[in-house]
Formats: structure tokens, C-alpha cells, sequence
């Protein structure tokens, strides 16, 4: 979320709301960037449902519309672009192919802010499910070993007499990553106000 200076002129990232949307041109970029590093530190893989985005919070997911033909992806923000003039959002090359953008370079798209974090890229594999994305969470924690999440999920087992934590498996970089989340919050506003208490810093909002 730290401006940042590309081309002598500075970006400012900024917190988004879910169901906030955006028009614009879509682009996309692939073999030239395969196996590099992304703005967020991870490796860019083109086969990937991702995208970069110049201000839009790292881990963003967003359904993008290709306002040609009514095709539609979700995708997840993971790096930052595209700096050329008139683009709104830089597709990686599987999802470009998911909404026809290959072929022409370029499409006039919508995008909508759907929610935050990678769990909502496992949920949408259908049309359908790309808008069922469950309840608000808030992250507090990670941990590479299980023992660790354990720990802190019996720490945090009831917060504030409403809220519990639960622990979340994920595979990244082909090693389980266990993500311990709070859950219970029945708003956006509810788990932001929360945040922002300073309870857990570097804490952020989740969708189950």
C-alpha cells in the first residue's frame, strides 16, 4: 500500500470497497514476464488467474467483464500496471484467454471489486460461484507449521465474546501455508473498524 514512482510519476494505492466498479481498457502480458518477479514478491505465472492493477490492494480479486461480449473472470490482484496511457488493469495470459482480450490485445472492460485474499479464486470456477464468496474474516496470522496456527487459533478461540478463529490451509510456492483467520464479522465495515483498533497489526480483511 506504499505509494511508489514509475515513469516520474507517483502511485498511490488505496483501500477499496467490495461491490466498487471500474471501466476501462484491459490489456494483457505473458510469455516475457513468465517465471519473473511480480510487484508483491511472488513469480508471475502466466496460467495463473491474476493481474496487475496500479493501485488496487495486492490480493484484490475482482471479476473483470470484457464489455465486447459479456465474458467474464476473476481474477486476483498481484502485481502492479499497467503504465501505458489509457489502461486500466494488465490481465495475465490465461485469463485474457478466458474473456477473449488475446487475440485483439486490448478490450473495453468493467471490473468489480468482489472481496480480498487468494480463497476466492478456489471459488470461482463458474459463473455462477465467482459472486458466492461467503463472509467477512479478518487474517491474523500465518504460520508454514501447523503447531504455530494451532497455538494461536486456541489463543484467539473466542475474541471480544463474538468472533472465533479458525485455521485456513493454502498451498503456496508447493509448500501448505495455514492462514488463521476470525470469523463471525457481518459487514465490511465491522471487520475494518476491527482492524483498525490495532489489535493485530498488519491484520486485513478476508472472505471465507
Amino acid at each position: 500500500m506504499r505509494p511508489y514512482k514509475v515513469g516520474g510519476k507517483t502511485y498511490y494505492p488505496t483501500v477499496v470497497r467490495v461491490g466498487t466498479k471500474y471501466r476501462g481498457t484491459a490489456s494483457w502480458y505473458g510469455p516475457n514476464f513468465h517465471g519473473k518477479k511480480t510487484s508483491n514478491g511472488e513469480y508471475y505465472n502466466m496460467y495463473e488467474l491474476t493481474a496487475a492493477h496500479k493501485t488496487l490492494p495486492m490480493n484484490t480479486m475482482v471479476k473483470v467483464t470484457n464489455l465486447n461480449n459479456g465474458r467474464s473472470v476473476v481474477v486476483r490482484i498481484n502485481d502492479r500496471g499497467p503504465f501505458v496511457k489509457n489502461r486500466i488493469i494488465d490481465l495475465s495470459y490465461a485469463a485474457a484467454k478466458k474473456i477473449g482480450v488475446i487475440g485483439k490485445g486490448t478490450a473495453p472492460v468493467e471490473i468489480e471489486v468482489l472481496g480480498f485474499d487468494k480463497t476466492i479464486a478456489t471459488l470461482a470456477s463458474g459463473a455462477k460461484k465467482e459472486v458466492e464468496i461467503g463472509n467477512f474474516g479478518v487474517q491474523i496470522a500465518s504460520f508454514r507449521r501447523f503447531e504455530g496456527a494451532q497455538i494461536t487459533k486456541k489463543r484467539y478461540a473466542q475474541v471480544d465474546g463474538r468472533y472465533r478463529a479458525v485455521i485456513k490451509k493454502f498451498i503456496v510456492d508447493d509448500e501448505p501455508l495455514y492462514r488463521v483467520w476470525l470469523i463471525g464479522f457481518e459487514s465490511e465495515d465491522e471487520a475494518r473498524d476491527f482492524i483498525a483498533s490495532g489489535r493485530f497489526p498488519g491484520a486485513f480483511v478476508v472472505r471465507e
